[in-house]
């Protein structure tokens, strides 16, 4: 699971680094919590070009009576996306990148548990796949709708195995494109261990 995550980048960096032309307005935070608008990649409408939008984290699928239904939806497993009645939908046709600059994970016992920090290694800046929707409150017809998402995860690598049993998803900037345009299932893998960095938060 990855309930809690980093964004302290705003502006020029996550522009260049995700190809957008616009930005919406982006507080930096260390500390990002489920519910909270935050900034998501996408295609845009027609499929040429990337742009980035605010999104509430925690998917709610369209069919969904209830925005709280998101609570449960924060992360989505990779193995089982594609089939999941939450997300399938989006697993094919709402594809995300959702920056970040680090994330958390707990363990040890309750009470007395140790938060840990992850990064990856030379990347200040990078991406979980994640999966996005659009979600409209039935009992409100006139009201605008949200835009919502998640954040895929896949078991762990070694270094994160001691820690916890799951782990975000991270997108490569070389395979952003495919990862939008394709869904690719390869990309559904633990980054590798010397890749990340890990210290007490």
């Amino acid at each position: 699971m990855c309930g809690r995550y980093d964004l302290n980048e705003t502006g020029s960096r996550i522009r260049v680094k995700f190809g957008v032309q616009q930005l919406p307005i982006i507080e930096p935070s260390a500390d990002v919590r489920p519910t909270e608008m935050r900034p998501i990649v996408r295609l845009t409408r027609h499929g040429d070009g990337r742009e980035c939008v605010l999104a509430r984290w925690g998917l709610v699928p369209h069919w969904a009576k209830d925005i709280k239904f998101g609570a449960n939806c924060i992360n989505a497993r990779s193995e089982t996306a594609a089939t999941a009645a939450a997300f399938k939908d989006a697993f094919q046709r709402k594809r995300c990148l959702i920056p970040a600059t680090a994330f958390y994970e707990w363990s040890g016992e309750k009470g007395r548990k140790t938060k840990w920090r992850i990064t990856v290694r030379d990347e200040a800046l990078f991406a979980f796949a994640g999966l996005w929707e659009w979600w409209r409150d039935p009992g409100k017809p006139s009201e605008p709708g949200v835009e919502t998402y998640t954040i895929l995860t896949t078991e762990p690598n070694d270094l994160l195995s001691d820690i916890h049993d799951r782990m975000p998803v991270i997108v490569f900037e070389t395979d952003y494109d495919k990862w939008l345009n394709e869904g690719s299932p390869e990309l559904l893998r633990p980054i590798p261990s010397e890749a990340i960095e890990i210290a007490k938060a």
